[in-house]
């Protein structure tokens, strides 16, 4: 049976994770070589150097995690029962998203292309359903690691359901063997393989149509995930082995930046392999790096905190919100001329972070329909006082309080 303290570090990873992506998002319109809905004249190389790192293993740390979530929502629910809730978490929230939130990025990208109506002018031709950026309006943008993750648990709510029960103790077994030494990295390899073949012919566009090799690289992540808070022998072995998973890490990274800054082969790797081990730097970074991570929360983040609950409430919603209050705000900080990159930058951040929070705890978390179109659990749920005894299920609880 999982303890209270194995969901505590994959809720504090959670919420730096999400940390992380208000940094990234942040960086996107300051960043030289970048292109964003909103961009600045001055341009910084650093900003780009650092969310080239962050966009490595962000997305793979949260998909991860979000298998470990599937797993807790599937224990001790039907196949049907799953798919439910799944609708209610991700579809939902998608939708109010992809309606309301996201328009108002896309309106504040139209004014600087020189679109001269107002915000009702411009609403109207959401309803067109033109997808963006192909000249129309209807998109989802940076809600698509939502719409990924649904599209992952319906197809999968039957194996998940398989996995959770007696039927599949064999294969449980089998992976159990995984845990011993350093096999558990055997779970990266199909992942590399995939990325390393298809993801120079394949690039990301996060539009699921023409997104073949991420969508499948995403997916492994969220299967890894899955099977390793099921099977906590692996997640022990993580935990064992996180100096070694960071040490790859970090020498992958420096190997990675050499070729980046010298526009060069690194020369100890033949040319005949030289293709296929270049591309395979990327999954090797997001692996190392996503293994260590949990290896390092289990050891270091398995205290729960008085806080903790409220920001577990907050990050999913803190999710769907931050990039429309990043893009509106740097339409107006980056018309100024009188600051510099950096000072922009800080202040994007620190604002954003204070509005976006606002918005939750003053019209999000009070409200009970706000909440659901938030895809967040009920308020008489959330707010319940349980017993002593009953302290185990609410910390478990607070785990599938987002899909994210």
């Amino acid at each position: 049976m999982e303890t209270t303290q194995r969901q505590t570090y994959l809720d504090w990873l959670r919420i730096l994770s999400i940390a992380g992506v208000l940094v990234f998002h942040s960086a996107m319109p300051y960043a030289a070589g970048e292109t964003w809905h909103i961009r600045n004249k001055e341009t910084s190389d650093l900003l780009t150097y650092f969310i080239a790192f962050m966009h490595l293993f962000r997305m793979p740390l949260l998909f991860f995690i979000s298998g470990t979530v599937s797993y807790y929502m599937m224990k001790n629910r039907s196949a049907l029962s799953f798919i439910g809730l799944r609708c209610t978490r991700l579809l939902i929230p998608l939708l109010v998203g992809m309606f309301i939130i996201v328009p108002p990025q896309i309106y504040m990208e139209r004014l600087t292309q020189g679109f001269t109506g107002n915000y009702w002018d411009f609403y109207k031709t959401v309803f067109q359903f033109v997808p963006y950026p192909m000249g129309g309006s209807f998109s989802w943008h940076h809600l698509w690691f939502i719409a990924y993750l649904f599209i992952y648990d319906l197809v999968f709510a039957p194996f998940f359901m398989w996995m959770v029960s007696d039927k599949s103790n064999n294969v449980k077994q089998a992976l159990h063997k995984l845990s011993k030494g350093k096999l558990v990295y055997l779970l990266a390899i199909p992942s590399v393989i995939w990325y390393a073949l298809l993801s120079k012919r394949l690039p990301e566009t996060a539009d699921l149509v023409h997104d073949g090799c991420y969508f499948v690289y995403w997916l492994l992540f969220v299967l890894a995930g899955f099977i390793c808070i099921q099977v906590p022998s692996l997640i022990d072995s993580l935990q064992r082995n996180r100096r070694f998973a960071i040490s790859i890490g970090f020498v992958s990274l420096m190997m990675y930046y050499y070729v980046w800054f010298n526009d060069a082969k690194l020369p100890f790797v033949p040319d005949a392999i030289w293709p296929f081990f270049s591309a395979a730097l990327k999954p090797v970074i997001a692996w190392s790096w996503v293994m260590g991570f949990i290896g390092y929360g289990k050891q270091y983040l398995n205290h729960p905190h008085r806080v903790l609950n409220y920001v577990n409430q907050a990050v999913y919603p803190f999710y769907i919100l931050h990039q429309t209050v990043i893009v509106i705000l740097a339409y107006y900080i980056t018309r100024s001329a009188g600051d510099t990159v950096l000072m922009k930058y800080i202040y994007t951040v620190i604002v954003t972070l204070i509005v976006t929070m606002g918005v939750f705890h003053f019209f999000v978390k009070p409200y009970p329909v706000i909440r659901f179109l938030f895809g967040m659990k009920p308020l008489n749920s959330s707010n319940k006082k349980a017993a002593p005894a009953a302290k185990v299920f609410v910390e478990k609880e607070s785990l599938v309080e987002i899909a994210a």
